[in-house]
Order: C-alpha cells, then structure tokens, then sequence
C-alpha cells in the first residue's frame, strides 16, 4: 500500500553563451496567490485555479452519484470516474480548456494535497482495522483468504510466463507480470469497508466473512509489496533492497514502541466515556505526515509510515472513535477529491487506445485473474458449505477494487515498473469490476435470508412446561428495570423457566468489523460493556432466581442501518422464542430506535413483542432486585382481542402472564356485528383459541373474559374508552396479522405509527388518555425463500 514521490521539476533555460549573465527581475505580488491580480496568467490566479479544479470534480461526482445510483453503483465508481473525467482523457484532452482551466502549477498543487489525501485515508484505514482479528480469524476464514490470495497470484504469474513471447518488451517484463499478479491477488480491507456498508450488508454473515478474509490478505499483502519494492530496487542496479528492507524493520520497531507507548498515556489521561482531547488529535494528525516523511526518507514510500501509525492505533472508544468522528468527513470529502484529480490526470484513453493491440494479452490475464479469484472463493465456500449463491457473492466482493489499488498503481508507475498505458487500463478494469460485481452482489446475496426460517418458534406452538428463550433490546437503566418487572410478570418457573439473551447495540465508530461480543467469553468485561451496570443489574436479578431464569449478556457493535440483524442474528442463534423491544413514543431522538423496531418486525426469525412502558413496569425496587419485592406487587392486565395470529399470541402470552398469582386478567374479543368481514379459517382459528383459554381459565377467579359486537372502528374505540378507568397497568394487543378490517374501519388513517399497528398506536395515545403501558405481540411470520437462484434449486443445503 504505497505512494509515489510526488516532486516537481523546475527547468531553467539556459543563457545565451554571447549575453553574458542575464537576470531579469519580476516583483512579486502578494495577491497574485490569492487570484486577485490584473495580470491574466495561470501562475498569477493559482488559489482560484486550484478551487475551479476541486470544486468542479467535486460537482461531476456528484452529478455521477445520482446517475448511477439507480444502477446500484458504489460511491468509488462515481469518484473514479468524476477524477477521469476532469483529466487528459477527456475535458483536460482539449489543450486550450486544460491550459486555462487547469495550468500545471494548479495541478502541481492538486496532486500534492493528493498525495496528502491518500495519506489520510490510509491512516484512517488502519485505525478502523483491528489487528487482533488475524489472530481471531476462524479457520474457514484463513483458507478463503489464502486460498483466494495465493491460486489467483499463481495463475496470473503462470499465464503470464506463459504469453510473455507474445508480449512487448515493454509491457512483458517479468516484474510487471509480478505486479499484475499482486494487484489481482490483493484484496484491501479499507476498499471493502466503504463499498459493504453501502450496501447495508457489513454485519452479514458474507459481510463478516469477507471483511475476516480481507485483513488477513492485506497483512500479506504488505509483506508482499515491501519485498517487491526491494526487489524493484535491486533490479535497478542498485543496492539499496536490503537497506529498504532494514529500514522497514527499524521504523516499524521504532513507530511501534513509540506509538504504544503515546496511546497509553492518552487513553489514561481519558476519563471513560469522555472524548480524547482535541490536543492529541491534533498531534496524532501531524504524526501522520511525520510519518509520511520519515518513511519517504527512508527510500519507502511515503504511504507506509501513515498506514503502520493507524494500525498501531487500537480501534473503538476513546482514541480510535475520537479520530474517526472529528476526521473522517474532512478527509473523505475535501481532501480525496484531490486524490481522485490526482489519478484522473494520470490517466490517458487515447494513448491507451493507441496502444491496445500491445495491451491485449494484459487485459486478458487480468480479467483471468479475476474470474479465478471468484471461482476460487466459490469452490472454497462449497468446501466450508456455503450455498452456491453466497459463496459467488463472496468471491465477488473480494474481486472489488479501489482507493488501495489505485494507490498501487500510481506507485509502479512513478517508479516505471509499469507503462502509463498499462497504468490507464489498470485504473478503468478497476472501475469495471467494481461497478459489474456490486450490482451482482446485491442480487446474489440477500443478508435477511437466514432469518428466514421454516420452523415454528412462537409462544403458541411452545409446548407447555417447556423453557422459553426471550432476546432483551436493553438501552438504559430504565430499560433494565422495566424488563425484569416484566419478565417476573411474566411468571417464570422451575417447569417452564425463561433464558434471557440481554443485548446491548452500539453504534461502530473508529472499528471497521462489525462484532457481536459474548460477554462470558470477554477476558475483559468492562472494555466493550459501556453500560456494564445494566447486565449487572440483569445478572443479580438471575441470581435471585437461578432455578427459573437464566441470563447472558451480549453487545453488538454495527452501523445504525443494520443493527436490526444483530437482533434477529442472536434469536436465531439462540432459538429463541420471543424478541422484546423497548419502544419511546413522541420522541424525536428516538427516530433511529423507531426505525430499529420496524425492521425486526419485518425480519424477525421469531415473535416480536413491543413494550411501550408508562412507569407501571418501571420501578426503582427492581433494581434492588429482591425476590419479596416482586411479589408484592401486584399487576391488573387487560387483553384487546381481535382475533387474527398475532391476536392469538399475544392472547397465549397472556394465558403465560396469568400464571403469576399477583397478575389479575381482563380479556375482551372484540366481533364483528352479523359476522361481516369474518375470514372463515381466522375466525375457526381464534374460535380455536379462545375456547382452549377459557377451559383452562374458567374456575380461574383472577380471569374476566367477555364479548363485543361492533360495526366499525368507532364502537371499538368507544368499548376501549369505556374500559380506561386507569385501573389497568398493561393493555396487551396483537399488532395487525389476521384482524377483521371491520373491526377498524375508519381508524387506518388516523394512525401515525405503523409498527404499533392501530390499535396499539390508539391505546399508547394521547388521545386514549391511558395511564396503562402497552404490550404489542406480533406473531412469527414465516416467509418463503423468494431468492430467483433458491427457486431454481441453486444452493440449497
């Protein structure tokens, strides 16, 4: 992961042999930098040259972004592409538009402050990245990644040797042949990163693996490319590949004792849970082009130093997250669109088709290359028994190039290990692969698919006596307390007890590997569990009731878009039966947890039930968590029944609930007048259901269960008010699966939140004027496997 020197060469004419000295003298303008001058030149308008050339390449990748992003192109297309555009091959093509809209001393600046930006981006590149994770890679993972690194290396060094006769001498050396065979094998982390996240599938189970496999290769890959740049050296005639490489191993040494040492004094200075100070970012930033120096200096490319200072940065909170949130827009978009300038106006189309008959045989072996790196990693997952589908969607995702392969080639092309022309088609097979393959990815792979289970795992096909696994979204303390009222509500038993999976979501900021962390596993605990106080208090609570209720502790660590699936990924793992959310109403800073419960709803493997608490489950006793303080108290429960499979979940749910001596029980089924509306298989299902509760329930003196009949919404809503006497401390709904429409005509338009389904959205309102909190149960809904390749009978297992 290198850069070129990036100079600029001064020419000074030479003096007529018969003038003498000849000195000509020009006074400087302190305005000419800044633009402001009567004097027309390009070298006289610099500033507003340089600002013209980034704001323009900025507004073209723009542009390009929303062109392409109907064909689900990623955001390293459009930048390419933009950078291209504003080149020699095709605005910059124009000599009279490129000398005066882009004079070479504005591009002498542009390519320098790009430079600086790869910089950056490397640095930040090795801070996202967790080096720990090479040694934590499972062994499924290692083999993708050497099996996907080392067959396509080979093949393409093996073709190469094989067609370098029929090759030019200037294209069929055997080190560009070697650098087409690393640029193919090499696949970077900090590519990846950015291209998985936008398509939401960075904490996939394909996603993890590919990110996995990614730092390993890279780790390989930086050994690779140090010893083919030595290698480069020697074959120039010199002698300097040793001391390239004593050089790497002394600055390496150097920067790690240094470094390790610097960040544990800040991280001490840092209260937790506070940011770093902006003085050590400051002085962490400078470090970078340090760096960038020392390792220039050294004879090792100026690109090295910052990537090993970001690496050895430890991700997360505090320093890596602090260096990531205060750093990570001004370099990615304000410093890279010089970078993306700076490859743009390497490249040259023309010269390139000039020269196309020569560059056959390389456009060929490359394109093998990577049709065998995608072959390799599908037959490597076949291995693992990956489904076919995800397996060609992996090798997809590692074939994706970008920033780190763009550096590559700028570096052996400055050091003439390839030819301009080669440089320009490298760049544009780049941009090719990568704006085939993400399209594919996305049809390919479907990240929700193991969700989709066949087998039911609801609270009314649980066998009674049997336990019952329940996924806690715990966010605060009150959240803590709210659940273990509920749980103890909810009447756990020696015969029918309750495991909890408490899960703890956080959003991932200065990591680059989405993790979902077991916290009995953790040598550590209190390093990932911010709110380490809410599974303590969790874990208390089990230990009063260690014969009914079993607890373990879990935190996720995802972008925001995609923490659903870490929910949806622990009730699978765990089969359990039930997902309880917390859900805030009415609050604005609550959008994203809104949003959170939506997705599960419509992705869940399991129940899912909504908890919306108004205080009546939220006590300060529970923290204290004593048996004798639960069962004093003493919980008056009303079940809205109208009918359909979530209205019969949440009616066996309750039935649970019932159990508990102190849980009193008002059920009320609502019908429609004269059967209209009825669904005659929902209507033999509830009929089903309700005459199995009340058998069970009928000699039960805390169950009151009776009928209405009503014609709309209206006279639903009127039952319901009749009932809010403020008595009730939980109003227990079934969200919407299966309801009779008649049963709320009228009442679909007025509801704002659609995840609570209507008449949960009714009874949390102001409008109902309920002091009660509310339970909303949705039934699992199972889903057919709709993939096109699945129906085909591709990958099934």
């Amino acid at each position: 992961m290198n850069i070129a020197h990036v100079s600029r060469d001064v020419q000074v004419p030479p003096t007529p042999a018969n003038s003498g000295f000849r000195t000509e003298c020009t006074k400087p303008s302190s305005d000419d930098f800044f633009g402001v001058s009567f004097d027309d030149t390009a070298e006289n308008n610099l500033l507003s040259h340089v600002l013209l050339e980034v704001s323009f390449v900025i507004v073209v990748t723009r542009v390009l972004r929303f062109l392409l992003k109907p064909l689900r192109q990623p955001r390293i297309v459009s930048e390419i592409l933009g950078g291209v555009l504003v080149g020699p091959s095709v605005l910059g093509h124009n000599r009279k538009f490129a000398e005066y809209a882009f004079p070479d001393s504005a591009n002498f600046v542009v390519r320098n402050v790009g430079a600086m930006g790869f910089m950056y981006f490397l640095f930040m590149a090795g801070v996202r990245t967790d080096m720990a994770m090479v040694w934590r890679s499972a062994k499924k993972h290692v083999y993708i990644a050497l099996t996907g690194f080392f067959v396509p290396w080979f093949v393409v060094i093996g073709i190469g040797l094989f067609m370098r006769r029929s090759m030019s001498d200037a294209y069929g050396d055997w080190l560009s042949i070697g650098v087409l065979g690393s640029s193919t094998a090499i696949t970077a982390f900090p590519v990846l990163y950015p291209i998985l996240k936008e398509l939401n599938i960075l904490n996939s189970e394909v996603g993890r693996l590919a990110l996995s496999s990614a730092i390993v290769v890279d780790m390989l890959g930086i050994v690779a490319i140090v010893i083919l740049e030595a290698t480069v050296q020697v074959e120039s005639g010199s002698n300097d590949g040793l001391w390239c490489l004593a050089a790497v191993l002394l600055t390496v040494a150097i920067m790690y004792v240094g470094t390790r040492a610097a960040v544990s004094r800040i991280i001490r200075n840092t209260p937790e849970g506070k940011p770093v100070d902006q003085t050590y970012i400051v002085a962490i930033l400078v470090g970078v082009l340090v760096t960038g120096f020392v390792t220039d200096f050294l004879g090792v490319a100026i690109g090295n130093g910052p990537l090993w200072l970001g690496l050895m940065i430890p991700d997360g909170p505090p320093l890596g997250t602090t260096l990531v949130e205060r750093s990570d827009t001004i370099i990615m978009e304000l410093l890279m669109p010089f970078s993306f300038m700076f490859i743009g106006q390497s490249t040259d189309l023309a010269a390139m088709g000039k020269a196309w008959s020569d560059l056959k045989p390389i456009c060929a072996i490359v394109a093998i290359g990577h049709f065998t790196k995608v072959v390799t990693c599908l037959l490597s997952g076949l291995f693992i028994h990956m489904p076919v589908a995800d397996g060609l969607a992996l090798g997809l995702i590692l074939t994706l190039r970008g920033q780190v392969d763009l550096l590559l080639f700028v570096h052996w092309l400055q050091k003439k290990v390839i030819q301009p022309q080669v440089y320009t088609m490298m760049v544009m097979l780049s941009v090719l692969v990568t704006a085939v393959s993400t399209p594919l990815i996305g049809i390919l792979y479907d990240p929700t698919k193991p969700y989709m289970v066949n087998r039911r795992r609801t609270i009314q096909h649980t066998p009674p006596s049997t336990e019952l696994g329940v996924v806690l979204k715990i966010h605060d303390e009150e959240d803590t307390a709210k659940f273990i009222n509920f749980i103890e509500a909810s009447n756990p038993t020696v015969s029918s007890p309750i495991s909890i999976y408490g899960l703890h979501l956080v959003e991932i900021v200065g990591r680059g590997y989405p993790r979902l962390l077991d916290h009995e596993k953790l040598a550590q605990y209190s390093t990932y569990a911010i709110y380490e106080t809410i599974h303590q208090a969790m874990k208390v609570y089990q230990e009063s009731k260690s014969e009914c209720i079993s607890y373990k502790a879990y935190t996720a660590m995802s972008p925001k878009r995609t923490m659903f699936r870490d929910i949806c990924e622990l009730a699978l793992i765990n089969k359990a039966t039930l997902i309880l959310l917390p859900y805030h109403k009415n609050l604005p800073q609550n959008h994203h947890r809104i949003v959170l419960v939506s997705a599960v709803l419509a992705n869940a493997p399991c129940s899912v039930g909504i908890l919306l608490d108004k205080g009546h489950f939220r006590s300060n006793s529970m923290l204290a968590v004593n048996p004798t303080d639960f069962q004093a108290q003493f919980h008056q429960l009303v079940l809205l029944f109208l009918g359909g499979a979530d209205g019969r979940e949440a009616l066996y749910y309750a039935d649970r609930m019932v159990g508990n001596q102190n849980v009193r029980l008002t059920v009320v089924r609502f019908l429609a007048y004269d059967g209209e509306g009825d669904d005659e298989m929902e209507k033999k299902l509830d009929d089903g259901a309700v005459t199995w509760f009340w058998m069970k329930n009928e000699m039960n003196r805390r169950v009151n269960y009776r009928e209405v009949e009503v014609r709309n919404g209206e006279e639903t809503v009127a039952t319901v008010h009749a009932m809010n006497d403020n008595t009730f401390d939980l109003w227990i709904v079934g969200r919407k699966h299966g309801i009779n429409p008649v049963l709320l005509r009228g009442l679909e338009d007025w509801s704002e939140n659609s995840e609570l389904g209507v008449m949960g959205d009714y009874v949390s309102s102001l409008y109902c004027d309920a002091a009660a909190s509310v339970l909303v149960v949705q039934q699992q809904v199972l889903r057919e496997q709709k993939h096109w390749l699945r129906r085909m009978g591709v990958g099934v297992m």
